[in-house]
């Protein structure tokens, strides 16, 4: 074809400028490049050389011979004159050109007028914990504006209208006023005639269906795919399906995400699961087993090891029994049970059963008093304190320390009295 093979060089660049795979599709790079393409125009405060990458990554990938060509043998190739050359057109003419006449302009050209991007919506979506751990489908009813069908967007039967005398077609009106001496205030506010449209549709020429306001109410049942993993505040986004206006990017409905709290388990660091469980002095130090309702239904067997004792507080932990990992459920994190030991009460025990325990126990830590050990000792009585009562003591104690510092503060700062030597 030129005499000699090009040189191959890097064949992988204009697929990951799209974030799209080697083997995709054509619509699948058309979906990539608007949601790129918009997100990064340079009219809505994007990277202007990044909406150039994208234009020319996407010019190559869909044109057939060229996406062979840089397949088989990279960018330079291109640059080489294969294909038709590796010149890109203007980024605006494509970007318009594939959004038919331009995303944010009224016209043929970047530089006509601009449309504004409507705003998105969004709603909080309460879910429970076996919802995301299950995964699960919602179906939800919204009202939204909709671009009217009979007049499409126009207001007017007859699709025309004459621009608002009171606003000069601005949609704003800005009035005056003195305040004061050589003082006047400017104030600028919505044109009331024509409530910030800047047009102006006689009465017998308004659409009978929108009444001349150029969009009407619809209802939107929207399905919501919750998918196993999802977590707290994470965000559903359904582009382009909020209210829509003439003239205006519709904007997006989003769903946050809000987990509900659950009696049971708790989700932290991330995708583990967590559970309290009580246990008897007995099940502590004689083992124990009892069967664990999971959030899918599943009864999971728990049970101790022969001769293990369970200390108060002690976690263990299942390994693959937490969370799913978001879009890799066949992965999940651990199950984590802590165990709270729960004693019985005083005078439970007589004292020929403290014997029979204590005969089986491991021996006394504390060293056993001899009779003349024990009359040289004082008999004291315990009594029970609650722990909010300690904590309040030491907030106490904490105050009353703090105040004598600051005596002591005041009293260097004071004029010292010397007296004088006789």
């Amino acid at each position: 074809m030129f005499g000699r093979v090009p040189k191959k060089s890097d064949n992988t660049k204009f697929y990951e400028v799209l974030g799209v795979p080697k083997s995709a599709s054509q619509d699948e790079l058309k979906k990539a490049y608007k949601k790129a393409a918009i997100k990064n125009h340079p009219d809505k405060g994007g990277d202007p050389e990044k909406f150039k990458e994208l234009a020319h990554a996407y010019e190559v990938l869909s044109d057939p011979e060229k996406r062979e060509i840089y397949d088989q043998y990279g960018e330079d190739a291109l640059k080489e004159g294969m294909g038709g050359g590796g010149s890109s057109h203007n980024p605006f003419d494509i970007f318009e050109s594939f959004f038919g006449g331009g995303a944010f302009g009224g016209g043929g050209s970047s530089r006509g007028r601009r449309q504004k991007r409507g705003e998105d919506v969004v709603h909080a979506l309460r879910v429970s914990l076996e919802e995301l751990y299950n995964g699960t489908t919602k179906k939800l009813s919204l009202s939204r504006n909709a671009i009217c069908s009979k007049c499409k967007g126009k207001g007017s039967k007859s699709g025309a209208f004459s621009r608002c005398y009171g606003c000069q077609g601005t949609g704003m009106k800005i009035t005056t006023r003195q305040i004061g001496l050589g003082m006047i205030q400017q104030m600028q506010h919505v044109c009331p005639e024509c409530r910030g449209s800047g047009e102006m549709i006689s009465d017998q020429d308004r659409c009978p269906q929108c009444k001349g306001n150029k969009v009407t109410q619809e209802k939107k049942v929207l399905e919501v795919h919750i998918e196993k993993g999802m977590r707290d505040g994470q965000k559903i986004t359904f582009e382009g399906q909020a209210d829509e206006a003439p003239d205006t990017i519709t904007g997006d409905i989003v769903f946050v995400l809000e987990q509900k709290k659950h009696p049971k388990f708790d989700r932290k660091f991330g995708d583990d699961l967590y559970v309290d469980h009580n246990l008897s002095l007995t099940e502590a130090l004689c083992g124990f087993q009892f069967a664990l309702t999971h959030l899918d239904g599943r009864q999971l067997l728990i049970k101790s090891n022969p001769g293990e004792v369970i200390k108060p507080g002690q976690y263990k932990a299942i390994n693959d029994e937490g969370m799913p990992h978001h879009q890799r459920p066949f992965m999940k994190g651990k199950l984590v049970i802590q165990f709270h030991v729960i004693f019985p009460e005083s005078g439970v025990f007589s004292p020929e059963q403290c014997r029979k325990i204590e005969s089986i126990l491991p021996m006394r830590s504390s060293k056993h008093l001899t009779d003349m050990e024990l009359d040289d000792c004082e008999e004291t009585t315990l009594h029970d304190v609650s722990a909010e009562e300690v904590k309040r003591r030491k907030e106490r104690q904490h105050r009353h320390r703090e105040a004598y510092d600051e005596d002591d503060d005041d009293d260097e700062s004071a004029p010292r009295v010397q007296c004088a030597q006789q």
